[in-house]
């Protein structure tokens, strides 16, 4: 049994603790709000702006006069997987779960034949060097990001349309974690490059429409800024859900501290007792000896 100061110790350790994930816990609950708008109010452009692009691709021959975002480099050999992640822990497994979907992917395409690299953005997703120590293709630094702008969306996607256009690679997988609520984010795997148009997309009542300048053109200047858009739809979701997850990591943390402390206070009440105890029956029994 541990002695009454080292109990008492660790129940000043842990109350310690406590002070500090709830603290964290409340600073998390306030940004998620923000978050959370942020990011829903970003999901109506980027699904749109998919919508958009699948209707316009719907209404052309795909060859190679066509965007190189759109045709594709005619191989699906070399794939570049996205792993957005988050910079920071502590937010239970909500960075674990990301890296899991990404290499559940890599092992797939590994599977099939094709070369797997990694592109990272985010500290988190940095585990992958231990798996995959040949393959990671790129590391982005995303460090002094406080909160998502278009402009590091930007900057991402035109190194990826860079490194594609160089030949690099065929394919590009997007891999982040969608937010649905504090409790569930849900880890989502997309191809962004080239843009994947929906089996039977049609133009529809759309068809009728002449546009000016024409499909092709417009495509050209739309796909890479729908790149960018949906790396930074992910980088929205990633805060969003990161937010969500480590409060409620920081509330199960404080309750599991509130928990210890009522155990540790239990023994700390028992093992002084016990000694209150032994004292009195050493001083009745000398008491008696005399």
């Amino acid at each position: 049994m541990a002695s009454l100061k080292a109990l008492k110790g660790r129940i000043a350790s842990v109350k310690s603790t406590q002070k500090i994930t709830k603290a964290m816990k409340t600073v998390a609950a306030a940004k998620l709000r923000r978050a959370t708008d942020q990011a829903v109010a970003g999901r109506p452009y980027a699904e749109r702006l998919e919508a958009v692009m699948a209707s316009l691709a719907s209404k052309i021959v795909v060859g190679p006069q066509s965007p190189k975002l759109l045709a594709g480099t005619g191989k699906d050999q070399v794939h570049l997987i996205v792993v957005a992640t988050g910079e920071r822990g502590l937010a239970g497994g909500f960075n674990a779960n990301i890296v899991k979907l990404a290499r559940r992917k890599a092992e797939e395409l590994i599977a099939e034949g094709k070369t797997v690299r990694f592109y990272l953005a985010g500290r988190k997703g940095r585990v992958l060097k231990r798996f995959y120590p040949q393959g990671i293709h790129h590391d982005q630094d995303m460090s002094g990001m406080r909160s998502p702008a278009f402009d590091h969306a930007q900057a991402v996607a035109q190194d990826l349309i860079a490194r594609y256009e160089a030949g690099e690679f065929d394919v590009a997988h997007l891999v982040y974690s969608t937010f649905r609520s504090a409790l569930v984010q849900e880890p989502t795997e997309r191809q962004i490059i080239p843009v994947k148009v929906p089996e039977g997309a049609e133009g529809g009542a759309s068809s009728a429409v002449e546009y000016e300048p024409d499909e092709e053109e417009i495509l050209a200047t739309l796909l890479p800024r729908n790149v960018a858009i949906q790396i930074y739809r992910a980088l929205l979701e990633n805060q969003a859900g990161f937010y969500g997850a480590q409060m409620t990591a920081m509330d199960n943390a404080t309750r599991n501290a509130g928990d210890m402390i009522n155990r540790l206070s239990i023994e700390y009440n028992r093992s002084r007792q016990a000694a209150i105890t032994k004292e009195l029956i050493e001083i009745i029994s000398g008491a008696e000896a005399l």
